[in-house]
């Protein structure tokens, strides 16, 4: 990379996140707004890693080929520190290169899925270096040959910025450490303008020296930010987007609206298709679709009514809809705000005494798992 050029005149950071944003949507068809906004101050965040704890990923997903993926990795790799494009790369050569001392890369992993696919099996070690790489204290441990013939431990530094291309989803501990952009094909009316590699490479190349020359001048200030959060915004997805917010406050005009707005559009975006967690996803039902207005319901109407819900899998689990017994089980497992598990209880009918559940035994797992009500 060439170093940054000299300006006598002040970086307006706004108007060049906006040159970089509209430089993505001249190849990229993102699925809303919010995507541009979080791509372009990732790319920007690339060029700051020092000045943050942690780094997201950055996971551009698809359900089938032909989406785009591959194109947006390779207008960011116009624009990020050091690229390396990763293909199949093992766990080692990465760590390798990020504790090379020619400099840190940005590493563009496409085909993820060929790496995490359900056909590809675990893949421990690369997934544990990603893990580790997301926080800047992160290191990865190898035993290496020492001088005497023996064997050492020693610790390689993970902490770099990472953007992976894929079909379908990662593997959870990944997905909750990434911004995620869900592609879809191009529809006959989205338009895009051919990305050719020797005419825009160059374009890319200039946004990128002056992203690094603006973020020479701002990184102090990014450094020392404690950027104000979204209502409901906590934990993990406050880790993936506080540096992002941190520069869209640094650069000013409308980027810190469009971030915050970005980042709740993607975060429910996420947890609205996120199905690693089934149970999540029955907490949820249940507060949203079943359990509406009423204290308790006997297990009977509850199967029935989430197996009557659409686009929900309660109907076809492994080839059976759910019944009491997994029901049970799979609230057991969360607890009452009294710290106990969640179990059925007598509920006096008109007919009897039928087992159900009690909204009030819900209402801790609604409000410590579940993303917030519609």
């Amino acid at each position: 990379m060439s170093a940054p050029t000299q300006s006598s005149a002040p970086i307006d950071g706004a108007a060049l996140l906006d040159e970089v944003e509209s430089f993505h949507r001249r190849f990229n068809v993102f699925p809303s707004e919010a995507a541009y906004v979080a791509v372009a101050l990732w790319d920007a965040h690339a060029h700051l890693l020092d000045a943050f704890d942690s780094t997201p990923r950055l996971a551009f997903l698809s359900p089938e080929p032909g989406s785009g993926k591959s194109r947006a990795l390779e207008v960011v790799e116009t624009l990020v520190p050091e690229p390396m494009t990763a293909v199949n790369a093992s766990a080692a050569a990465l760590f390798r290169s990020v504790s090379s001392p020619n400099g840190r890369p940005t590493i563009l992993f496409d085909e993820i899925d060929t790496i995490f696919g359900p056909k590809a099996g675990d893949n421990e070690e690369l997934r544990g270096f990603l893990n580790a790489g997301h926080r800047r204290t992160g290191v990865t441990y190898r035993c290496i040959a020492d001088a005497t013939g023996g064997q050492s431990v020693q610790a390689f530094p993970s902490y770099c910025a990472v953007a992976v291309a894929g079909l379908g989803n990662l593997p959870d501990t990944i997905m909750t450490r990434s911004v995620i952009i869900r592609l879809r094909r191009r529809a006959r009316n989205e338009k895009v303008e051919p990305f050719r590699a020797r005419i825009h490479e160059a374009e890319g190349h200039k946004l990128r020296d002056r992203l690094a020359e603006w973020a020479d001048h701002v990184r102090d200030r990014v450094m020392g930010a404690w950027p104000e959060m979204p209502d409901g915004v906590t934990d993990r997805p406050a880790d993936v987007w506080e540096p992002l917010l941190a520069i869209a406050d640094v650069a000013g005009g409308e980027w810190p609206n469009r971030a915050r707005n970005a980042c709740l559009t993607l975060i429910r975006a996420a947890q609205s298709t996120d199905k690693h967690s089934l149970g999540i996803r029955l907490l949820t039902d249940l507060r949203d679709h079943v359990l509406i207005g009423v204290d308790k319901l006997p297990t009977i109407a509850i199967l029935d009514r989430l197996n009557a819900l659409d686009d929900a899998p309660w109907a076809d689990l492994d080839g059976k809809p759910l019944d009491n017994r997994r029901l049970a089980r799979m609230l057991g497992e969360y607890m009452t705000g009294e710290n106990t598990p969640v179990r059925s209880r007598n509920i006096r009918t008109g007919g009897g005494v039928l087992k159900g559940f009690y909204t009030e035994d819900l209402a801790d797992g609604w409000a410590r798992y579940c993303p917030p009500p519609p």
